[in-house]
């Protein structure tokens, strides 16, 4: 079982905010670097190997594979062991992954396949990473601190995919793209060693995580399973989180295309409508907690996403001129509804899930999350081609105009308070 732990016991060596300040600096600079590398890694097969463009969609499936292949059991093995030391081995494996490439490209071996087991392989240490990050949480701010927290983290995230990109890209330019890529490695052992310095104790964890049901690995992951389908308010983000990500997915699959050769406009408008996005991710982000205190946690939850729903008509309906300024706008309002539901929504499911299930609740989620986004880019991909480029942004516009009844049908509709969320200032 776990212990709480509270900020005057003895042996605590650190403050609560020390530790977190620790903890956002550890994300934000890994997530810089990551956001470089997301840029950096498909150019380098571009410019260094000359690869196709199917080679590299490729790279962008095998990019989120790991959390459909391994995220479920990865959550029973998180339960069973320290956060931090989990987190930290995550990132120097990524650091080492990442430097064998500019290393292979100045030994000149650098080759595809190479490139795609490094995809392959850091994702599988990020899904360890982000898992047991989001269940180290409420061990470091405390229970009643996770909305503020994830404020801060989904603002730095919002922040980094913007700057991040924008960084990349100028790296690229300045130093080519394999030693951009190193970038991000060095990010990765910085965030390591911010990591090493945070001394708070963790709650203990014993190797079987209490309230296992069946036995071994398999039977703790239908534990996970069962705890989110089966709760009566998990199973409602689980819905809406995974119908949001479908729809977006939808769309930001078919709207390169459909820019490019369709309505024949510049690269740089695409990148600023999709920049639009992070804007709105961050500005959601701070204005997630105001808007709980004042309207009710619960409520903000499906008014954001009942006032958003005719939105996605006008992403549907781009085209060049007004059309262009009316779809940017929208892309704007939604990923803001976006950045208030990762504030709350996560805040949330860690705040009713017990510490022995936090890291199958959290690997839960993802898979579900990670499989709309997979489920997204292919259903776009089959619309385009059997049907339109618009029909797979209507398909989209479909989704968004619906997600927010999964949490109007439950008990979260009438809740003003989701728990720690008055209470914060």
């Amino acid at each position: 079982m776990t212990t709480d732990l509270r900020a005057d016991q003895p042996g605590l060596s650190t403050s609560p905010d020390s530790d977190f300040r620790l903890l956002l600096a550890a994300a934000t600079v890994s997530k810089l670097g990551t956001a470089v590398s997301s840029l950096a890694l498909p150019l380098v097969a571009v410019l260094a190997l000359h690869c196709s463009a199917g080679q590299v969609g490729l790279l962008a499936m095998l990019s989120t594979v790991a959390f459909l292949l391994i995220g479920l059991p990865v959550g029973a093995w998180v339960d069973r062991l320290p956060k931090r030391p989990v987190m930290i081995a995550a990132d120097l494996v990524r650091a080492a992954l990442l430097a064998s490439v500019p290393a292979a490209w100045l030994l000149g071996c650098l080759t595809f396949t190479r490139i795609a087991l490094v995809v392959v392989l850091t994702g599988a240490a990020t899904v360890f990473f982000d898992v047991a990050a989001l269940s180290n949480l409420p061990a470091v701010v405390g229970r009643a601190g996770l909305n503020r927290a994830n404020a801060h983290l989904v603002t730095a995230d919002a922040a980094t995919q913007v700057g991040g990109r924008a960084a990349g890209g100028f790296l690229v330019a300045l130093v080519s793209s394999p030693v951009a890529v190193l970038v991000d490695a060095i990010s990765y052992l910085g965030s390591a060693l911010l990591l090493l310095r945070i001394r708070r104790p963790e709650p203990v964890t014993s190797p079987r995580p209490a309230g296992a049901t069946g036995r071994g690995l398999v039977g703790e992951v239908r534990d996970g399973l069962r705890f989110v389908l089966g709760d009566p308010l998990l199973r409602p983000i689980a819905l809406a989180g995974a119908c949001t990500n479908l729809s977006i997915q939808l769309c930001q699959t078919v709207l390169p295309v459909l820019f490019a050769r369709s309505l024949n406009l510049p690269n740089g408008v695409l990148g600023l409508f999709f920049a639009l996005g992070g804007v709105g991710v961050f500005l959601g982000s701070l204005l997630a907690r105001p808007l709980a205190r004042r309207l009710g946690a619960g409520r903000v939850l499906w008014l954001m996403g009942l006032a958003v729903a005719p939105l996605g008509v006008l992403v549907a309906l781009v085209d060049r001129g007004p059309l262009l300024w009316c779809a940017a706008g929208a892309w704007l309002l939604t990923t803001l509804k976006v950045g208030i539901d990762n504030v709350i929504k996560v805040s949330f499911r860690q705040h009713v899930t017990p510490d022995h299930l936090l890291g199958r609740m959290n690997a839960t989620m993802r898979f579900l999350l990670t499989g709309a986004l997979t489920a997204g880019a292919a259903l776009a991909g089959l619309l385009a081609t059997v049907a339109s480029l618009r029909a797979a942004l209507w398909a989209g516009a479909l989704g968004l105009a619906v997600v927010w009844v999964p949490i109007y049908r439950s008990p979260l509709r009438g809740m003003r308070d989701l728990p720690g969320t008055a209470a914060q200032a």
